[in-house]
């Protein structure tokens, strides 16, 4: 089973639209979960960092195998995080992706992670990043399975 914790909701139909749609074509492979955390709004942006990531680990159990979506992370090729996902699924019954908010995660949200990737050195906004992971998520399983789709 895959799990997304993500901070914030999303807003715009054609990103829920896209978040159903690679759900639906994950299904064939995994259960999938999305969990969103509420976005907060303070002035202080150490608060806001702590009480996202506080919220994050309510959801989170000691047997998760964790991995923190983060721009300073390494950084795989899609068959890479295909050949990776095989791996984990094997020694692991749920891995857990979480993405960060706006102003990212506390470190030691970070420290606890099994592992840290990133995509990109750039910035996504945190609503394409999902669909983003959704379509790797779903890219990693045709490479494991040798059906067409990936290029």
């Amino acid at each position: 089973m895959i799990k997304i914790i993500c901070v914030g909701k999303l807003k715009e139909p054609y990103w829920t639209a896209a978040v159903q749609e690679y759900k639906k074509r994950l299904q064939r492979y995994t259960k999938i979960e999305i969990i969103e955390i509420e976005d907060q709004h303070y002035n202080d942006v150490e608060k806001v960092i702590k009480v996202e990531s506080e919220a994050i680990k309510k959801h989170l159990r000691p047997t998760d195998y964790c991995i923190v979506l983060d721009v300073q992370g390494h950084e795989l090729s899609s068959i890479e995080l295909s050949q990776k996902l095989e791996t984990l699924m094997m020694h692991h019954s749920q891995l857990v992706f979480i993405i960060g908010g706006s102003y990212g995660l506390s470190q030691d949200l970070k420290e606890q992670a099994a592992e840290r990737i990133s995509f990109s050195k750039l910035t996504f906004p945190h609503q394409l990043f999902r669909i983003m992971l959704l379509e790797q998520l779903y890219r990693s399983y045709k490479i494991q399975r040798n059906e067409t789709y990936h290029k």
